[in-house]
C-alpha cells in the first residue's frame, strides 16, 4: 500500500509554514526514492500544533506537530511513514486532548478528508442528508430544520427554520439562497476552515436549502481576504456540478439547483445581510431599511434565504441524523453545537466545536489554557469587534445566546479574543468607536456621526478633560447608537464600549498627578 501523508493546505497552517514543510517532505521522498501520496487536507483547528502532519499507517493515522522543515529528515529516520516515535510525535489525532474533548458534528470531516475528493466526502457520510431531503416534501424539510432548533450561527441567532419557511411560503418566479461568507470579525475563522477543509458540506447544505424553499440558484459571498477559500470553493462547485450534485437535476431528481462563488470588495459592513445583497447586485454595499425583509424581497427583489456558512454547513447532519439527534445537544433555546474560535493572547488557539453550555471560564482556562504570556486574564471579547468585554467575574456565564444577552453580551459568530492584564480598556473602547467610524456605510446618522464623536469624546477622557462629564456623554452616545442605528454595526458598537466602562472603570480614570519632590 502506498503511504498517504496528510499536510494541511489550510490558510492558518500555511501561515505557520505548512507549504515549506510539504516541499521538504516531497523532496525527502524523492531523495530516498520512496513512493507516497501527499494529500493537502484542511486543518483540524488545533493551530498551536500546526503545521500538523499525519500519516495513514496500518494501525490508523498518526500525527506529528508542529513540524518544521528542519524536522523532516529526522522524521523519516525515525520511521515516520509507519508512525515511529519522534520529538514531534502526537499519536492518534482524535486522542489529542484539544480534539478529544470536542463534539464534532459540523466539523467532523474537517482535517480528515481530502477537501476536493467527492468520494472521500461520501465515505465519511457526505450527501446522506441531501439524499434524505430529496425523499421529503419542501415543507417536511423545513419542519425538520425548525424542529432541530438550529439558529443563525452568523451572530443574530435567528431560527433558521423560520427564515426558510418564510421564503417557502412567499411566492416568486425565482428564489435565491445566499451564503454569507463575509467573515470579518476579529478572532473568527470557522467559515474559512469549512470552505477550505470541507467545501462539499456547504454545497450540500445550500442545495438542501434550495430544495426546501423552492430556490434554484445560490451565491456564496466570500470576503476578498480569503483567496484560498475562493479557489477551493470554485473547484468544489465544478466537481459537484460534474457529479450531478448541482445542476438541472440534483442527484437525478426533479429538483434543480446551481450556485456560484462571488468575491466581496473588502467592506466590513457587507457582512450585514442587506448591504451584502447590494454588493451582490453590483452596487455599493449600503444597509437597507427593513421592511421589506430579504425573505420577501431580497436579491434582485426576489425572496431570498440569507444564512451564514456554519448555519448551512450544519444542515446536512440534521437531515442525515434527524432533528432529535441534533436537538439533543445544547441548552435552553441554543441547540446543537457551536464552533468556538479561541484567539488572541491564549496558549491553545484554535477552533473548538462543542455543544452550547460550556462556561466562558472553561473555554478560556481549561480549553484555551489561559494566556500565552502567562499573565492573568483581564478581559475576553466574545462576538467580534462589536462584542462585549467580559471580566473574570463573568466567567461563569454559559455559552448560550440568552445567557450572554442577560449579561449585556453577544455570542455573535463565536469568536473569543483573550487579553491579559496589560490591556488598556480605554484604548479598546476607543478602537471600537474608531472601527465603527471607518467601516460605517454612512447611511444613518447615529452610526456615521456617533462613532466619530465617540472617538473624540474618549480622547478627551484619556487626556483627563472633564472625565465624568465626557463619560456621561459617551454613555448617551452609545444609547443613541444602540437604538437609532439602521444595522448592527452602529447598534452593537456600544457593547465593547459600555462593557469596558462598566467592568474596567479604573482604566477610564485620569492618571494620578505626580507631585515633584521639593
Amino acid at each position: 500500500m502506498i503511504p498517504r501523508i496528510y499536510i494541511p493546505g489550510d490558510s492558518g497552517a500555511l501561515a505557520l509554514g505548512a507549504e515549506k514543510v510539504a516541499k521538504a517532505i516531497a523532496s525527502e521522498l524523492a531523495e530516498r526514492g520512496i513512493e507516497a501520496k501527499i494529500v493537502r487536507n484542511g486543518s483540524r483547528g488545533a493551530y498551536f500544533l500546526e503545521p500538523m502532519v499525519e500519516v495513514a499507517t496500518a494501525n490508523g493515522r498518526v500525527a506529528y506537530g508542529p513540524v518544521k522543515p528542519s524536522d523532516v529528515k529526522s522524521l523519516f529516520d525515525s520511521g515516520f511513514l509507519t508512525g515511529g516515535h519522534h520529538k514531534r510525535w502526537l499519536g492518534v489525532p482524535d486522542k489529542i486532548p484539544f480534539l478529544a474533548k470536542q463534539t464534532r458534528l459540523t466539523f467532523a470531516r474537517c482535517g480528515v478528508t481530502d477537501p476536493l475528493s467527492l468520494e472521500s466526502y461520501k465515505k465519511y457520510g457526505g450527501l446522506n442528508g441531501l439524499t434524505n431531503a430529496l425523499g421529503l416534501t419542501p415543507a417536511a424539510i423545513v419542519a425538520e430544520v425548525t424542529e432541530s432548533g438550529l439558529r443563525g450561527r452568523g451572530g443574530a441567532g435567528f431560527p433558521t427554520g423560520i427564515k426558510w419557511k418564510t421564503v417557502l411560503d412567499t411566492s416568486g418566479d425565482r428564489k435565491y439562497i445566499v451564503c454569507n461568507a463575509d467573515e470579518g470579525d476579529s478572532g473568527t475563522f470557522a467559515d474559512r476552515m469549512i470552505m477550505e477543509g470541507d467545501p462539499f458540506v456547504l454545497i450540500e447544505g445550500m442545495t438542501i436549502a434550495g430544495i426546501a424553499t423552492g430556490a434554484t440558484k445560490g451565491f456564496v459571498y466570500v470576503r476578498s481576504e480569503y483567496p484560498h477559500a475562493v479557489a477551493v470553493m470554485n473547484k468544489a462547485v465544478e466537481i459537484a456540478r460534474k457529479a450531478g450534485v448541482l445542476g438541472a437535476s440534483v442527484l437525478g431528481s426533479a429538483h434543480a439547483f446551481d450556485m456560484e462563488i462571488r468575491v466581496g470588495a473588502g467592506a466590513y459592513v457587507c457582512g450585514e445581510e442587506t448591504a451584502l445583497l447590494d454588493s451582490l447586485e453590483g452596487k455599493r454595499g449600503m444597509v437597507r431599511a427593513k421592511p421589506p425583509l430579504p425573505a420577501h424581497k431580497g436579491l434582485f427583489g426576489k425572496p431570498t434565504v440569507i444564512n451564514n456558512v456554519i448555519s448551512l454547513a450544519s444542515v446536512p447532519i440534521i437531515m442525515d441524523k434527524g432533528a432529535a439527534f441534533y436537538k439533543d445537544f445544547g441548552m435552553g433555546r441554543s441547540r446543537g453545537t457551536i464552533p468556538i474560535q479561541i484567539a488572541g493572547n491564549v496558549k491553545y488557539a484554535g477552533l473548538f466545536e462543542a455543544a452550547f453550555g460550556m462556561t466562558l471560564g472553561e473555554i478560556v482556562d481549561e480549553i484555551g489554557g489561559g494566556t500565552a504570556t502567562g499573565r492573568p486574564v483581564k478581559a475576553v471579547q466574545v462576538g467580534g469587534p462589536l462584542g462585549a468585554y467580559f471580566p473574570r467575574a463573568l466567567f461563569d456565564t454559559p455559552f448560550d445566546y440568552e445567557a450572554f444577552a442577560a449579561k449585556d453580551g453577544l455570542i455573535g459568530h463565536a469568536g473569543i479574543v483573550v487579553f491579559d492584564d496589560t490591556a488598556d480598556m480605554l484604548k479598546q473602547a476607543r478602537f471600537a468607536m474608531e472601527f465603527c467610524a471607518i467601516e460605517s456605510c454612512g447611511k444613518c446618522t447615529p452610526c456615521r456621526i456617533g462613532s466619530t464623536r465617540g472617538v473624540e469624546t474618549i480622547d478627551r477622557i484619556a487626556a483627563g478633560i472633564e472625565p465624568e462629564k465626557n463619560l456621561a456623554l459617551v454613555t448617551d452616545l452609545c444609547n443613541t447608537m444602540k437604538f437609532g442605528s439602521l444595522c448592527a454595526l452602529g447598534g452593537f458598537t456600544p457593547y465593547p464600549v459600555m462593557s469596558s466602562i462598566t467592568h474596567f472603570p479604573d482604566d477610564f480614570k485620569p492618571a494620578p498627578v505626580r507631585v515633584a519632590a521639593e
